[in-house]
Parts: structure tokens; sequence; C-alpha cells
């Protein structure tokens, strides 16, 4: 799956990065808490979070996250697009809940763990 059909199947818009969403996603991570993202860890991951500020961005760069999807019609700050089109991080936002989202994202075939890093 690529960011490009995950902002698709949740009828979401891009902040930035959208020229990227061909990049292919192997693994979903739903958390408001960047210690529980840190605790996932894995290989072309997409991050759905409800968390709107600049440490979600820090947090992608430092596990080096190239996608991330705000749930529940949060949307970045433009400071928070700044620092994510520096970075090189695709954002996007979706007007659904993380529960439907993730799932939505399941049903539709992100189904297996990614890879995990050491």
């Amino acid at each position: 799956m690529t960011v490009a059909d995950a902002v698709e199947i949740l009828e979401g818009q891009f902040y930035t990065g959208e020229e990227k969403a061909g990049l292919d996603i192997v693994s979903a991570c739903g958390a408001d808490l960047m210690s529980d993202v840190m605790a996932f860890v894995k290989d072309r991951v997409l991050l759905l979070t409800g968390l709107v500020n600049p440490q979600v961005i820090r947090t992608a760069e430092l596990l080096d996250i190239r996608s991330i999807i705000f749930v529940r019609g949060k949307s970045p700050s433009r400071d928070m697009i700044d620092m994510a089109a520096g970075a090189d991080i695709i954002l996007g936002g979706t007007k659904l809940p993380m529960f439907i989202a993730c799932g939505k994202l399941y049903e539709a075939g992100l189904k297996t763990g990614g890879t995990r890093r050491i």
C-alpha cells in the first residue's frame, strides 16, 4: 500500500508531501503517546495520531517515519507543516477517529507487522 492509497481509503487530505505519496508502507501505528510510537519502531510505517504538536514531527524524524496522518479532524500548524517538509515527512489528515481509521487500513490489506528494526 502507498501513502496515497492510505489517504484515499481514509477519505483524507494532504498537508505536505503529496508529491512523494507513492511511498510504500507495510505497517501502521496508531498512537497519541509518542513513547508508544518509540516502542513500535518498524520500517515503512504510517503513523496515525491525534496529537498535534511539534514533538510528533521530531519523533517521526528520530525514528525515520516518513508519513503521518492526523485523525479526528486535527490539523497541523503552519510551523509543523514547515518542519515536516524540511524533514521530508508526508503529512495528511482525516476526519475519521483513530479506531475507524486503523480498521479501514486493516480491512484494505495493511495487515503485516513490517520489519522490526533493532
